[in-house]
């Protein structure tokens, strides 16, 4: 039986003003950063229930501050320096791993199994979101062509993520497309986000 991969959560602090600061203009700095402590500490909890190794690439407080608040069940590495290439790629391992970001709300227990069991056969797989992005890739192995100079947060992502994979012949699994949560509007879909205490 295949090794599990290993499941890597990108995740800031949910200081007020530093994390989710594109829905500050509806829900304030802090109605935003209690978004974000909800919805990155639900995926931790997700993750760690795949049985995998969890890891969490964190940033905004050290790594005391992020264990009280996450608990003792993902190791924690410091995020590296750099843009998000730098940082992926940094995180990237030699065997099978999956990335994660944490501003998915419909993440499922069984999109996170779908994950690691594609990589039984496949050399990458890739959650679709539906503004052109992805919410999830894992790889067989590091695969830094796929990370490097992407047009990170634009529409673009998803289809040059394809067409890199068909020109380097990797066999790609494609998982369910689903919808992060980043801008005002997306809250319409989950309200009850707006609410949290």
């Amino acid at each position: 039986m295949p090794a599990f991969p290993d499941l890597v959560l990108f995740a800031k602090y949910p200081h007020p003003g530093y994390a989710k600061t594109r829905l500050i203009p509806a829900l304030g700095e802090e109605g935003a950063a209690r978004v974000h402590r909800h919805l990155a500490k639900r995926t931790v909890d997700l993750l760690l229930e795949a049985g995998a190794p969890v890891e969490v690439r964190y940033a905004g407080a050290d790594e005391l501050a992020f264990r009280r608040w996450l608990g003792d069940g993902p190791h924690l590495v410091q995020q590296a320096e750099g843009g998000l290439s730098e940082r992926l790629i940094d995180a990237s391992r030699a065997g099978p791993h999956v990335f994660f970001g944490a501003d998915t709300p419909d993440l499922t227990s069984g999109i996170v199994a779908s994950a690691m069991d594609a990589l039984d056969d496949h050399d990458v797989v890739i959650g679709p979101a539906e503004d052109g992005g992805y919410y999830l890739i894992g790889m067989q192995r590091a695969r830094p062509e796929l990370l490097t100079d992407m047009p990170w947060s634009t529409e673009a992502v998803f289809p040059e993520t394809i067409r890199r994979c068909d020109a380097l012949g990797l066999s790609v699994a494609l998982l369910p497309m689903l919808a992060d949560c980043d801008r005002p509007d997306d809250l319409a879909r989950w309200p009850y986000l707006g609410k949290l205490a």
